[in-house]
């Protein structure tokens, strides 16, 4: 038994999906994917409560022994997230890049040296009072959209996550971390600019900063996104 195996035994995580000792195989070009969804669903929802019943201290390890999508046979390393267990805010983005994917660590060159200086603009600090995660926890390969097995796979750890946090306030960066969490396709446009709520807790969208360094004139509206999710917290 591999040590990951031994993991997740001891994290009370197996049996791992069924169609995990066969091997993966890649729909042929122009085909649509062949794999049973109902076993996938039976799957993942006998994954969910061993996750709902992991500490904070569990969940590193799970995801980073996690092998419940394909995404860890092309991962270098999981991103399970960063900061403190008792952070007051959460700040959630859509997977892992490159520089991510190396270090294991989320929001890591350009983008995240701009949520640093967003997290400075209204008076907080990457690993002080604020978390920071990822809907996905490894990386897709080429950065290509998340497929929806893939976050059916990883959305109980981001569950967990906020389950035991219970943040002040959760900010949504970017279009799929709010669609996520919201469980709505409507328009970033649309969802900014207002309080949601996400299991009885306050949620602002506002844009991902890959997104804002690409289109600059926006970086104001996403100060006064910041500014919504400040004054929210600030009244709680």
């Amino acid at each position: 038994m591999d040590r990951r195996r031994e993991i997740l035994r001891e994290l009370q995580l197996l049996p791992l999906w069924r169609w995990r000792d066969r091997p993966l195989q890649a729909a042929p070009s122009g085909t649509a994917s062949t794999s049973a969804p109902g076993a996938a669903e039976t799957d993942q929802e006998a994954r969910a409560p061993r996750i709902e019943a992991l500490s904070w201290e569990q969940l590193p390890t799970a995801i980073n022994a996690c092998t419940a999508c394909g995404l860890h046979e092309t991962r270098q390393r999981a991103v399970p997230g960063i900061g403190p267990g008792d952070a007051r805010w959460l700040f959630v983005g859509e997977a892992p890049g490159a520089e991510e994917d190396r270090q294991g660590e989320p929001f890591v060159g350009p983008a995240g040296k701009l949520l640093d200086n967003m997290l400075a603009a209204i008076g907080l600090t990457r690993g002080e009072s604020v978390f920071i995660a990822n809907v996905l926890k490894c990386r897709p390969p080429g950065n290509r959209n998340p497929e929806p097995s893939e976050v059916a796979a990883c959305r109980p750890y981001l569950e967990r996550q906020i389950a035991l946090l219970r943040p002040g306030v959760i900010v949504a960066l970017g279009r799929f971390a709010a669609l996520t969490l919201l469980d709505t396709e409507a328009s970033i446009a649309s969802l900014r600019g207002r309080v949601h709520r996400y299991q009885g807790l306050p949620l602002v969208v506002t844009y991902h900063p890959a997104y804002l360094l690409r289109n600059l004139p926006d970086k104001a509206k996403a100060w006064d996104d910041l500014c919504l999710a400040r004054a929210t917290f600030r009244n709680l």
